[in-house]
């Protein structure tokens, strides 16, 4: 018997609704790529290209744990696919804002993931 709890969804919807509804939650002028992760169907692997003249690439991997509750981990920070210390201070805040970001997106998919 399934737990009541457990994310129940398609995994490509899964990231097909995170595709559609993230550019809502981070900065206009930032982009987004997120794909389902091929070894686990509870996890999206989620891309920010951060805008202005840093051009830095944010990968993060976002787990559901259960419905209605997503695990964010930093995987890592480049910018022109070069791996950046993200241990500076404008880095560190960039990190912490993506994270509320990606946490308000799977807040505005609940309808969709806790059936």
């Amino acid at each position: 018997m399934a737990k009541s709890d457990e994310l129940r969804i398609d995994p490509q919807q899964l990231a097909d609704a995170w595709q559609r509804t993230l550019p809502e939650t981070i900065n206009s002028s930032d982009r987004c790529v997120v794909q389902q992760d091929e070894a686990d169907d509870k996890t999206l692997r989620v891309t920010i290209h951060s805008a202005g003249h840093q051009m830095y690439e944010f990968d993060f991997k976002v787990t559901y744990i259960g419905s209605r509750e997503v695990s964010v981990e930093l995987i890592d920070v480049e910018k022109d696919n070069v791996a950046v210390d993200e241990r500076t201070d404008m880095i560190q805040q960039l990190i912490h804002d993506y994270k509320r970001h990606l946490h308000e997106c799977a807040q505005a998919l609940l309808q969709l993931t806790h059936a």
